[in-house]
């Protein structure tokens, strides 16, 4: 009988023990059930794991026109308002180097890929490469030719041309004109060309307009605008208008015709609003610019770069073919400024302040 009550005993007691150890592994296991998944159970403690920022890689063909350096401190600071990093690269008009510099963004880790082509056909090679790494690209203000681009977005450049002519139209409807074109390499010079002559051909047909120059400036140099006005007139030719495709050309036709006291006589125009531009216009040396807001231009292609990131798709209004596919496109409305229109567009904008433009010295 006592070794049947010692046996009840150790089983009673082994039986507590076993309880005793179970009782430990469950409340170790819940410990280390709530240590790793607490966040989950709490929501107002959880802890927010941010994604890492979205890295742009701006990829700039040129700085030497007053206009990019607007460009490229805007996309900076309204990219950086909308939490995205920036790294940006100027080529100076190196068609190599910007391939190069478009390798070290790569090296950068760039999400996504803002290129302004020096060179519309020459920088293909760059897009490649960042196709090759999956990277989205978008064409910024100048398209790219034969490459697989994501999305072109840009000033209408077909309606700068009709812009120039139309003003030219109205202050010479007959006579000599000049054409000065920009950069071969830029597309957007075929596209102004296109623009102008879909005004004026009819005229320059019925022979009320006689094209007596139209050539390119190679990578925009004003020098090359001077040196053609400056040889027609020491050739005696009558010029009665010119039609200069941007600011800087504009600046170095009224150089020229400034040597014959002609500035003002002869009509300019020009694109980009620059300050210089902008005075002379005040001043009567200049007939008008084309005011492109890159405000605007800034704003729709954050709103495109968001939506590339999210992989979400794209309604454009039009599909250009670049030689490789047809591109979804966006356009945006450049404007006319002359005397009459400067206050209301360009300086109430504050693309530049009254006593930048009015400024006596």
């Amino acid at each position: 009988m006592n070794y049947i009550y010692r046996s009840k005993k150790a089983v009673k007691k082994n039986r507590m023990k076993i309880l005793l150890i179970l009782t430990l592994i469950f409340f170790v296991t819940a410990l280390i059930i709530f240590i790793f998944c607490y966040p989950k159970f709490d929501n107002k403690k959880q802890q927010i794991i941010k994604p890492a920022k979205v890295r742009i890689g701006f990829a700039m063909g040129t700085l030497k026109e007053e206009r990019w350096f607007k460009d490229r401190d805007i996309l900076i600071a309204k990219a950086h308002e909308r939490g995205y990093e920036v790294e940006w690269v100027n080529a100076n008009e190196n068609d190599v180097e910007q391939i190069n510099q478009v390798k070290y963004l790569l090296s950068k880790n760039i999400n996504i890929l803002i290129i302004v082509p020096n060179n519309y056909e020459k920088c293909s090679g760059a897009v490649n490469l960042a196709k090759k790494r999956g990277i989205k690209v978008i064409s910024y203000d100048r398209l790219v030719k034969n490459s697989d681009i994501d999305v072109y977005i840009s000033f209408n450049n077909y309606k700068v041309g009709e812009l120039m002519a139309k003003w030219l139209l109205k202050s010479v409807p007959r006579g000599n004109y000049v054409f000065l074109l920009g950069d071969p390499g830029d597309y957007n010079v075929q596209m102004i060309k296109e623009g102008y002559h879909k005004v004026l051909d009819s005229f320059i047909n019925k022979k009320q307009i006689n094209n007596i120059l139209e050539r390119y400036c190679y990578n925009w140099r004003k020098e090359y605008a001077y040196n053609y006005i400056n040889n027609l007139l020491e050739e005696g030719k009558r010029i009665d208008a010119v039609l200069a495709s941007n600011d800087s050309l504009a600046e170095g036709a009224i150089m020229a015709l400034s040597e014959k006291r002609l500035a003002g006589k002869v009509p300019v125009t020009g694109q980009d609003a620059d300050i210089s531009a902008c005075q002379r216009i005040v001043k009567g040396t200049q007939l008008m610019t084309v005011y492109k807001p890159i405000d605007r231009l800034v704003d729709l292609t954050l709103e495109i770069v968001d939506k590339l990131i999210k992989e979400e798709p794209l309604k454009s209004v039009y599909m250009l073919n670049n030689g490789y596919k047809n591109v979804p496109t966006f356009f945006i409305d450049p404007i006319g400024v002359d005397k009459s229109n400067i206050n209301d567009t360009v300086i109430k904008d504050n693309f530049h302040t009254w006593d930048e433009v009015y400024i006596t010295k």
